[in-house]
């Protein structure tokens, strides 16, 4: 296409939340449809390095690259929707921009200069973007600005993309501004006067959107609709309304349904502007054509905010739809099995599968163990994802090899039989950050154990987040007693899998297999998990 690399960029106005996430992916999936070569970036203005050291409850889920990047869920998004496998340089933070910057003054690159926000800060944050862009040879690449417009953190960041708008000239750089037309009960009517002053904030540090895309509960009406246009000064054909959907895999199509791809296409200078949709629509369909529903626990540490578990939530949506079937997901929290709590343990009886997701330290441990043990016990589905494998060997250890105590030494540094325990190689690392076993290594999976039949090939890559691993020792003793390690990577330094053979669907794994996932095509332990749960 063009020599160089084009740029939207996309900020939210008014509050977080609104959906930039699924706009900037959507908007990315519709020009992939259209055969441009397309990828994201996101933006999150927090002075964290990145997000591995941040509390999954405040923040959300940390989404590991197969690169080892701990990035934000967004990129989680960006993956699923485009089927592309992202890097620790698709997103960016000021803490990143920061360290680049002082990093080099360091080392005297700034020949004396006084550094300053403006013009070193933000020519780092540009050529960041430009070096990903042309690194990966991309038509396009869609750029999405956290937090929201006004918000003192950002404002480095809109003012670099203000002056590649004016670098690049109007051809190659968009603007799309996400905001909120929302309905009071007592009027009943849409309200524009959030994203008036929304897009004034933004005009305001200089940038004039291009498009506003206008998240609402139902679609939005042509008084709001012209009002927005009047007030923000934006044509009415380029105020998109993003009103609600069945599935997020079906924005495309309501982006597309208002010409979303021929407005970009005419602001761009892009020679194609229809999409070719191929499956994706038969695949966004599949979220709202269901014969059935299956009841899922997934019994966690973190549950109080789904967004915690936002990639194990899509991965069992995904194989729910590839089976036809609706999952119903219950978030319980593991604390609530603990201290004897028997009974409540029991109240697991009452659904289909029960999924124990990736976690990390004491609290609520217990309660996990307990209800991997009465799964087992129980015959109900199981699956076990990176610390819901590690207290799978736990509860198998204590109650089917009778050895009193086990545990983690994560969870109990004295144990008499640490059946988990510390990686050799973390031993001597101090610092928190980046410094876990991360993203995607190759696992050799055992031909003739369940494992190879679920995943139909002797070799798959996973990405991982952990530091504590199955101790070999008690390899023996586990095997003897019925476990079934079926995979192990590292020249078999690592086991990577567990199964319990005559279980209806008793599986665990030490990676995260949610990571993999995608709309279509759900990974592979996944879906053989939901099948199991709905008996198909």
């Amino acid at each position: 296409m063009q020599s160089r690399p084009k740029f939207i960029f996309v900020t939210g106005g008014v509050m977080s939340g609104l959906g930039k996430g699924v706009t900037t992916s959507s908007t990315a999936k519709l020009l992939q449809l259209a055969g441009y070569k397309v990828s994201c970036v996101k933006i999150d203005p927090y002075v964290n390095y990145d997000a591995g050291t941040m509390n999954p409850v405040a923040h959300g889920e940390v989404f590991v690259t197969d690169d080892g990047g701990e990035c934000d869920m967004d990129i989680g998004n960006y993956e699923r929707f485009i089927d592309i496998s992202m890097t620790k340089d698709h997103n960016i933070t000021t803490g990143r921009i920061y360290r680049d910057v002082i990093e080099a003054e360091r080392e005297g690159k700034y020949l004396g200069q006084c550094v300053q926000i403006i013009p070193h800060v933000t020519d780092a944050i540009k050529e960041n973007l430009k070096k990903t862009a042309e690194k990966e040879k991309l038509d396009i690449m869609v750029v999405e600005c956290g937090g929201t417009v006004g918000d003192i953190e950002s404002l480095p960041f809109l003012e670099a993309f203000r002056q590649m708008a004016l670098e690049a000239g109007k051809s190659n750089t968009l603007f799309i501004h996400v905001t909120l037309a929302p309905v009071l009960d007592v009027v009943g009517e849409q309200k524009t006067k959030p994203t008036q002053h929304s897009v004034q904030e933004l005009r305001r540090i200089g940038i004039q959107p291009d498009i506003l895309a206008v998240r609402c509960k139902t679609p939005l009406t042509s008084d709001a609709r012209r009002k927005i246009s009047l007030f923000a000064s934006v044509n009415e054909e380029d105020v998109i309304s993003c009103h609600d959907a069945p599935s997020i895999y079906k924005v495309p199509e309501v982006l597309e349904s208002q010409k979303m791809l021929k407005v970009v296409a005419k602001s761009l200078a892009l020679k194609r502007s229809k999409p070719r949709w191929g499956d994706w629509k038969r695949i966004a369909n599949s979220f709202s054509n269901y014969k059935g529903n299956v009841r899922i626990a997934v019994v966690g540490k973190y549950v109080t905010l789904p967004d915690s578990y936002v990639s194990v939530y899509h991965a069992l949506s995904h194989a729910g739809a590839k089976i036809g079937r609706k999952v119903d997901i219950d978030w319980i929290d593991s604390e609530k099995f603990e201290n004897g709590a028997q009974r409540k343990v029991a109240s697991l009886g009452d659904y289909d599968g029960i999924l124990a997701p990736g976690g990390f330290g004491k609290r609520g441990s217990e309660g996990i163990i307990a209800a991997a043990n009465f799964a087992r016990e129980n015959d109900i589905p199981y699956l076990g994802i990176c610390f819901g494998f590690q207290l799978a060997i736990v509860a198998f250890a204590r109650h089917v090899c009778g050895m009193q105590g086990a545990n983690s030494t994560e969870l109990d540094p004295h144990t008499k039989n640490p059946v988990v325990d510390f990686m050799p190689e973390q031993r001597n690392i101090h610092d928190m950050g980046g410094t876990m076993r991360l993203g995607g290594h190759d696992i050799v999976v055992e031909q003739g154990t369940f494992a190879h039949s679920l995943y139909g090939v002797d070799k798959i890559r996973r990405r991982h987040r952990h530091r504590y691993e199955f101790n070999q020792n008690y390899l023996g003793a586990v095997r003897k007693a019925g476990l079934v390690l079926s995979a192990h990577s590292d020249s078999g330094k690592r086991m990577e899998v567990l199964e319990i053979p005559k279980h209806p669907f008793y599986f665990a794994v030490q990676y995260h297999a949610e990571f993999s996932s995608r709309p279509g095509k759900p990974e592979q332990a996944f879906e053989g998990f939901v099948r199991a749960a709905a008996k198909s």
